[in-house]
């Protein structure tokens, strides 16, 4: 997931939707980087070079398309920079933002509270890397609100994939060391006076491991690694 946000480049039709109105009772939030060489999934990249780790970012992206475009909610993707216009994003179907604040924790809580404000009942939010992730796991999550105050999608490497709520619990996005093990133990310490699901647990995309024997993968491997 993305840092920060600035909406100045070179594109004409590059735009952000300051307000939009609820279509629905519920929206999915998508966190996502813009796909540039060298400066995503820097990680992966170690083990399988930058222009490999671009080209399977991308793939993720299309993935994350393909199991959000059909979903009964509004769809909100929170570019890490700069907004672009004529992308895999189609503004038909998406609506369009930026990520503001200085670190993960504080980017999640402003998109979280700006979604509550707007009216939405049930918000959810994911990264855009996960292979793993379903458009039923998605449909699952927004189904187990109608129980749960929260639901939260453990990942394999101590963090979590999918985070939903009913409304805002602030501290959620406080004292968290992100990009660590210890982020789900923390976050289920938040939540232990509260009503929550968990889901199944899936592995994300931060390694060449995570990726490595997975056919899916092969076409955007250098040789060697073939």
């Amino acid at each position: 997931m993305g840092l920060l946000s600035k909406k100045d480049t070179k594109e004409t039709k590059d735009f952000e939707t300051e307000f939009h109105f609820p279509t629905s009772g519920q929206t999915v939030l998508i966190f996502t980087r813009n796909p540039e060489l060298g400066k995503v999934k820097t990680r992966l990249a170690a083990g399988v070079g930058d222009e490999a780790a671009l080209a399977i970012y991308k793939f993720l992206l299309e993935h994350t398309v393909s199991i959000t475009k059909d979903l009964s909610a509004d769809k909100q993707v929170f570019y890490s920079e700069k907004i672009r216009s004529e992308d895999l994003w189609d503004e038909s179907n998406y609506i369009k933002k930026l990520q503001y604040g200085v670190d993960l924790g504080a980017r999640m809580h402003k998109a979280f509270e700006n979604s509550f404000k707007a009216g939405y009942k049930k918000v959810i939010i994911i990264g855009s890397d996960m292979y793993d992730l379903s458009q039923r796991d998605i449909d699952l999550a927004f189904s187990e609100l109608d129980h749960h105050d929260f639901i939260v999608g453990p990942a394999q490497d101590g963090g979590y994939y999918l985070l939903g709520m009913t409304f805002l619990l602030p501290q959620l996005f406080q004292n968290k060391e992100w990009g660590t093990e210890t982020v789900l133990e923390d976050t289920l310490k938040d939540l232990r006076s509260h009503s929550f699901k968990l889901l199944e647990v899936r592995n994300d995309v931060d390694y060449y491991e995570d990726i490595k024997g997975i056919d899916a993968f092969i076409p955007f491997l250098p040789n060697h690694l073939k």
